[in-house]
């Protein structure tokens, strides 16, 4: 018997969506078609600018510092051939050269493992940035929990720039709290039910002895 999936994206899938991401090449050569990988030598992939480590060092600064989220990158209200469609990941500049240097896009984190991966000639101190990309990820995961912790509570969490990859990646958590949020909400439920049916039948009980004292 087949199992149903689990709700929303997987990080597989996640990352194979970022795959559509936009990001700025200069090809090597001339070319005929668009025979363009990074992998092949034949184009030089200029990064985002977050994608360096003065951004990212400071984005890490931020997050260290302070309980929410860095700020995502603002969204256009709308495409230039569509303008009453607004736009969204991945069709967006966030991973080209003319994105936002102090935000980090929906997709940062795939997109930054696919550059490294693809072409870390292209990028400034790799091994750096690569450390402070886990160093990101293992703050802001350590945010997710934490959050957790407050809905458990009864609290309320703000998720704003939270990160594709991080929610497929954190889905299982949260999913999991909110579950038990919900267990537990019902069970008071029940409990509020069952006391009022108790206090309802207690009130019954006692105009019936009223009445039987007044011989009725």
């Amino acid at each position: 018997m087949a199992h149903p999936l689990p709700p929303g994206l997987t990080p597989p899938e996640s990352a194979f969506l970022c795959e559509m991401e936009q990001v700025t090449v200069v090809p090597r050569q001339r070319l005929e078609g668009l025979e363009l990988l990074g992998r092949q030598r034949r184009a030089n992939i200029i990064p985002p600018p977050w994608l360096s480590t003065a951004s990212l060092d400071s984005i890490l600064k931020f997050e260290t510092s302070s309980p929410s989220f860095s700020p995502p990158p603002p969204l256009p209200l709308s495409s230039s051939t569509s303008p009453t469609v607004p736009i969204s990941p991945p069709f967006l500049e966030s991973a080209t050269a003319d994105a936002l240097p102090d935000c980090l896009p929906y997709h940062w984190l795939e997109v930054g493992e696919m550059i490294l991966d693809a072409a870390s000639d292209d990028i400034a101190e790799p091994d750096t940035v690569r450390r402070l990309m886990r160093d990101l990820r293992e703050v802001r995961m350590a945010k997710m929990r934490a959050g957790g912790a407050v809905l458990e509570g009864g609290g309320q969490v703000k998720m704003n720039g939270v990160g594709g990859m991080e929610v497929a990646e954190g889905r299982a958590f949260i999913v999991g709290v909110v579950d038990g949020l919900r267990k537990i909400g019902a069970s008071k439920e029940q409990v509020r039910r069952e006391k009022d049916a108790e206090e309802k039948e207690n009130r019954m009980g006692d105009i019936d002895d009223d009445e039987d004292e007044m011989g009725l």
